[in-house]
């Protein structure tokens, strides 16, 4: 228990807040780096979030003026150095930290030209879908950008034989990290368009952090990858963000073993689909020529019935036209008048032998002055025969004129 003379006079809360802030006036222009988080603008246009690490985090704040004087705003998830004062807030009881400066640092550079890097390349439509080129179906040969050395290689090698053992590979050893390996796989790349040995390109890599992954989020790559006339299979690991690469190639895969899948089909199916269109084919044929044989026999039977009668009819036909045609002809018309002369001539020749007098008589002479009328018989005999006179005919009135 405190003696009378040892007890001090309690702090007032607000004493004892500003206290505090005297105590940490003396940290101002202090830079402080750290991963932003629940950014939020108030109405006034000031910005409230947090700024944390691993372990630990502090309340941050931009004021509105200092808002508009910064470069670049901080964005949720994004690492960046921060220059500002801590402060103790009374009203609150929290201690902030005061921005009044923001700057990335190294990875955050990176990450801000690789946004703007993704924004320029979308603007010029290189992530559009029309884009992309269509991978073939079964391809002749796989080209294969990597790294000579590792699991990766294996495992690509190792997925296309099994689902395709005699299928060709070519390998492009690469630098997948470091400083060279941008100009590493552009080379590469151009170089396989160049030669046309692959019908495909797996660009592929086991994965990595972002630093690690930076050279397929370089422009340098991304322009290989759009000027290349073989599409292009990324299968660059799990990651968190997809790369550049993987945004412009035509096909995008996370792991090696799947990326040999896409391009590559399995050999056992195909041979599988192919005995099983051929069985469906022969089938399909067998029931046309089934049927084709059907309908013609339908045919033949209708032309067995049909051809009789129709020769039947062409023959009469041709005889009706033959007859018609022998009746027309001019040979046969002056056969048939000679024929009928010939039957008048005998006609006439056996007339003329039945009736001999009419010859004699047309001998007679003639008496002037004696008039011969048709009312006096005129009898004739010849060789015994008697020839009957006709019977005359009775005269009309008034022919007594004559």
């Amino acid at each position: 228990m405190l003696k009378p003379e040892e007890a001090q006079r309690p702090y007032t809360v607000t004493e004892l807040a500003n206290e505090i802030r005297r105590e940490l006036r003396p940290l101002t222009a202090l830079l402080l780096k750290g991963e932003v988080s629940g950014m939020k603008q108030g109405a006034k246009g000031h910005y409230s979030f947090v700024i944390r690490d691993r372990q630990s985090l502090i309340n941050a704040f931009i004021y509105a003026d200092d808002a508009r004087r910064v470069t670049t705003l901080p964005e949720d998830g994004q690492v960046f150095i921060f220059r500002g004062r801590v402060d103790y807030w009374t009203q609150y009881g929290t201690i902030r930290f005061i921005v009044d400066q923001v700057e990335f640092d190294d990875v955050g550079k990176l990450r801000a030209q690789l946004e703007e890097l993704k924004r320029r390349l979308e603007s010029q439509g290189a992530f559009a879908p029309e884009r992309k080129r269509k991978l073939p179906f079964l391809p002749q040969s796989v080209a294969l950008l990597t790294s000579p050395t590792g699991a990766v290689i294996h495992d690509l090698q190792q997925t296309i034989w099994e689902r395709y053992p005699n299928m060709s590979i070519v390998v492009y050893p690469v630098q997948v990290q470091g400083a060279a390996a941008p100009m590493s796989v552009a080379r590469a790349l151009r170089r396989c368009n160049l030669e046309a040995l692959a019908d495909v390109i797996v660009l592929a890599r086991g994965g990595g952090s972002f630093e690690e992954m930076y050279a397929f989020n370089t422009e340098l790559v991304a322009r290989a990858i759009l000027e290349s006339k073989l599409p292009v299979v990324t299968a660059l690991g799990h990651t968190s963000d997809r790369t550049v690469a993987d945004l412009v190639g035509d096909a995008e895969c996370r792991t090696p073993t799947e990326a040999g899948a896409r391009v590559v089909p399995k050999k056992a199916d195909l041979e599988l689909q192919l005995r099983e269109r051929q069985r469906r084919l022969d089938r399909e044929v067998g029931q046309r020529i089934a049927r084709d044989l059907e309908r013609l026999a339908t045919k033949r039977q209708r032309l067995v019935q049909l051809v009789p009668a129709l020769i039947r009819s062409r023959v009469e036909r041709l005889a009706r036209a033959g007859n018609e045609l022998g009746r027309l002809s001019p040979v046969a018309q002056v056969a048939r008048r000679q024929e009928a002369l010939r039957e008048r001539r005998r006609r006439l020749s056996g007339a003329a032998a039945a009736q001999p007098g009419r010859s004699a008589g047309a001998g007679l002479q003639h008496h002037p002055g004696r008039r011969v009328g048709r009312s006096h018989p005129i009898r004739i005999r010849h060789r015994g025969v008697q020839a009957r006179p006709h019977p005359a005919r009775p005269r009309k009135a008034g022919g007594a004129g004559r």
